[in-house]
């Protein structure tokens, strides 16, 4: 997840002009400015099927870094997808990243961020109906550059602080190099002093421990058919222990030239309420559904079931046992049940 190329010195200077360029406002988004107190919905509760140890952070399963408040929230930043936005910024640092389907087909990022935190995030974009369903277990802090009316009165439900574009102040900025709306960049650093609860994040998922192996036939490459051009391809490797990301048909790097490669990767499809790729559509997740977990280059199915907002899903395989992730990073993409996952058997 983590393997970084060198970066060069060209974007140390260009992070400074980016952080001297301020919030900015584009006059050319058409967005919603929101305001920045907190829900009054109540904070949600989670169950698991293994008690969380204080000794390893809730959404990766690894141990804490050292130096790091334990006792801050989860921040979900909503990122660009598009072919403009790439290379993105800091994704590869985030403990949890969904992948979820937008008007017309397309897809964006809600990556959630607990145990690093970039001085640079993005780009950033607006909020989506969907996005309440998956931050609602966790609360803490999200960010956006604004959106429709219909989507940002459903984020205002959950128990999360907003912020966008409009009253972010200096932890929201723009890349002058970059043409609108593709430069709107977040500094998670700043946003995570917004405070958000609780504090810390319920985990999401369970985890192997150290002497268990994940289960299941070996893979060794599958890719999940987000039609409209957004099939995500994953490859296997061995030397990595994690699953290379590939989009748009070139292998997916950040800008800090970080190759995109979580541990693991759980594919859940789900019904998309009110269409495929309709502007106030959104993934409805509640309820059950299939699913395809991968992890050391293996994969297992079976179902993804989730009571209500304020738990997270759960995932069991085929013989009803709860699925255990490998620690570390990982992605969820919420395909539609008119979509496939082709896999290539390792």
């Amino acid at each position: 997840m983590r393997r970084r190329a060198t970066i060069a010195l060209a974007l140390a200077v260009t992070s400074s002009m980016f952080l001297a360029a301020g919030a900015h406002a584009d006059s050319t988004t058409t967005t919603t400015s929101v305001s920045s107190s907190t829900s009054t919905t109540t904070l949600p509760t989670t169950t698991t099927t293994k008690p969380s140890s204080r000794s390893v952070a809730p959404l990766t399963g690894l141990p804490y870094p050292k130096h790091l408040l334990k006792d801050r929230s989860a921040l979900t930043i909503k990122i660009d997808n598009t072919p403009e936005a790439h290379p993105q910024f800091g994704v590869s640092e985030a403990d949890v990243v969904y992948e979820e389907i937008v008007e017309g087909g397309i897809t964006r990022l809600a990556a959630i961020f607990y145990t690093h935190l970039p001085s640079i995030v993005g780009p950033v974009r607006s909020v989506r109906r969907t996005d309440r369903e998956i931050v609602f277990p966790i609360g803490g802090i999200f960010a956006f550059s604004g959106g429709a009316e219909y989507a940002v009165k459903s984020i205002e439900t959950a128990p999360v602080k907003l912020y966008d574009q409009f009253n972010a102040g200096d932890t929201m900025f723009r890349d002058p190099a970059r043409p609108p709306p593709h430069n709107l960049l977040a500094n998670a650093v700043l946003l995570m002093k917004k405070d958000g609860l609780p504090r810390p994040p319920p985990p999401l998922f369970t985890y192997l421990s150290g002497k268990e192996k994940f289960q299941g036939p070996p893979v060794r490459a599958f890719t999940v058919g987000f039609e409209s051009g957004y099939a995500a391809t994953y490859t296997w490797d061995t030397t990595s222990k994690s699953w290379d990301r590939s989009i748009f048909g070139a292998p997916d790097i950040t800008a800090e030239g970080v190759r995109e490669s979580p541990k693991n990767v759980i594919v859940m499809t789900v019904n998309y309420v009110g269409g495929v790729g309709v502007i106030d559509s959104y993934a409805e997740l509640i309820g059950s559904g299939p699913v395809e977990v991968f992890s050391q280059g293996r994969v297992e199915r079976g179902t993804w079931s989730r009571a209500n907002l304020r738990h997270p899903a759960i995932y069991k395989n085929a013989q009803g046992k709860i699925i255990n992730l490998t620690p570390g990073q990982t992605w969820v993409e919420l395909m539609s049940t008119g979509e496939s996952v082709a896999v290539t058997s390792g």
